[in-house]
């Protein structure tokens, strides 16, 4: 990753972050590095709705919950008309599985890590997106939309096969929602203007995300999430060291920015060319209509 020195924020400490009045939604934000994100914005006052299948904060104050199965791309249609998008701050997309070894295929035919991990993504920002924080007033600041992958790590996708019917391999279908979601916020801040558009890079987080892949529960899961966790951050510690950085006044004047693990500035990476781009978005979008 490259280092975006061009850009400095100044923003608030997290020990004195007050998110009061601020409406969040976070899809994905039941589990993972998306629920220490609504735990930790609905500590500082925030009014947090998290989207996923399975709620864990049923008793905590500041978070409401909505259920859906997010590889369907009819229930993220479904989530899109739901959200409150008119009146939010912020919108956070987290959620997103890893490929399995072998193939898995949705019940609408599309590859389950692509389908959860970045077209539920995409379906529900086409629906929201022109509609983002259109209640909120002209005076106010524009609604920020950050969306989780592995931004600015040199994955720009492969294009021609994104549904992997021609060829099957658990890390390249995985590299192509990698791609999928930087190539997202690309496209996202240049079609939608009444919106900021930003990438996050957690790095590696101990959380559920390779259960797809390990197994849940198997031996080969707990020996690499109990490494990760050793060697990395938390998610709860992710969630503080970061909030500072997504609420930061100053990001008013940006779009279009990556941000690593610790909150620094990154540049996209090299290839993502508006050719390539738009390329890319227009296979992404024939798999959300062959799924309709």
């Amino acid at each position: 990753m490259k280092k975006n020195s061009s850009i400095s924020l100044s923003h608030v400490a997290s020990a004195t972050l007050s998110l009061k009045g601020k409406k969040v939604a976070i899809v994905g934000g039941t589990g993972g590095i998306g629920q220490a994100l609504s735990r930790y914005m609905a500590s500082r006052g925030a009014d947090v709705m998290v989207v996923g299948q399975t709620f864990r904060d049923a008793d905590t104050p500041g978070i409401t919950f909505l259920r859906a199965d997010l590889a369907s791309m009819k229930e993220a249609a479904r989530v899109a008309k739901l959200l409150p998008s008119e009146e939010l701050d912020m919108l956070v997309f987290t959620t997103g599985i890893f490929a399995a070894p072998q193939r898995q295929v949705t019940a609408e035919g599309i590859e389950k890590d692509m389908a959860v991990s970045y077209l539920s993504r995409l379906a529900i920002l086409r629906q929201v997106g022109p509609i983002l924080g259109r209640a909120r007033g002209a005076t106010s600041s524009k609604t920020r939309v950050f969306v989780m992958g592995y931004p600015g790590t040199g994955q720009i996708g492969r294009l021609g096969d994104l549904n992997a019917e021609q060829n099957y391999s658990a890390m390249a279908v995985h590299m192509n929602t990698v791609a999928g979601n930087e190539i997202l916020v690309l496209d996202s801040a240049k079609r939608y203007l009444n919106a900021r558009f930003f990438g996050l890079n957690p790095g590696l987080i101990k959380t559920n995300i390779r259960d797809n892949f390990f197994g849940r529960g198997s031996l080969k899961s707990k020996i690499m999430e109990s490494l990760i966790g050793l060697l990395t951050q938390s998610p709860a510690q992710y969630a503080e060291r970061i909030s500072s950085i997504l609420f930061a006044p100053d990001l008013e004047k940006f779009n279009s920015i990556f941000f690593d693990k610790k909150g620094n500035p990154i540049h996209a990476s090299d290839g993502m060319t508006s050719s390539h781009v738009n390329r890319f978005i227009e296979e992404s979008e024939a798999l959300l209509q062959m799924a309709a």
